[in-house]
């Protein structure tokens, strides 16, 4: 396999700083732009393994803040304000996360991703449920306005993914950080200020 000099300078980049994967410049990207998390703020972060994510914002939050981490794959950090269920986020009941002793989160986090068939539509379609199923949880464990960050692979379904999103929350946007590939299909999406379930 031929050397990825694009993949090698993020990598490298993230392991200079700590972290165990590249993603969490995608995070750092999203947070200096949309400032989505708040000291003191309870985050859900789906799709949490290796941990990049969970350590960036349990620097934000601070030791009154807490991070709930869900993931199949176990992560690769400790931190003192972090709690970690080893579950497949399509299985997540929220009385999961309420026997935490959490009742509600200000903020959820999701970098889900399907595991790619190299089918396009079918990997967009895949991505869209697990989408889907964040917007359903939101309904049961989102503070009302609070924020979420949801990556999908982006195609056909996207527009009515946003409509959804747009009857959740107050301002939508997708995002496509600088840190992602150029011919990635991923984009995200920046909801803000929760309302509820929607008429």
């Amino acid at each position: 396999m031929s050397p990825d000099p694009w993949f090698d300078k993020w990598a490298k980049k993230a392991k200079e700083l700590g972290y165990p994967a590249r993603s969490v410049f995608k995070l750092i990207e999203i947070q200096e732009k949309f400032k989505i998390i708040q000291k003191g703020d309870t985050v859900l972060d789906l799709g949490a393994s290796p941990g990049s994510w969970s350590k960036y914002t349990s620097q934000i939050i601070g030791e009154k803040g807490k991070v709930i981490g869900v993931d199949l794959e176990e992560i690769k950090v400790k931190l003192p304000n972090l709690f970690f269920l080893k579950r497949d986020v399509l299985e997540l009941n929220p009385e999961e996360i309420k026997s935490l002793g959490i009742e509600k989160v200000d903020v959820i986090l999701s970098d889900l991703a399907p595991k790619t068939m190299g089918d396009k539509w079918v990997d967009h379609l895949r991505s869209v449920e697990l989408v889907e199923k964040v917007l359903e949880l939101s309904l049961e464990v989102l503070k009302e306005g609070g924020h979420l960050v949801a990556k999908v692979f982006e195609g056909a379904q996207t527009p009515l993914l946003k409509k959804k999103m747009e009857k959740m929350f107050q301002k939508v946007k997708i995002f496509k950080p600088k840190s992602s590939r150029r011919e990635s299909k991923e984009i995200f999406f920046i909801a803000q200020k929760f309302q509820g379930k929607p008429n």
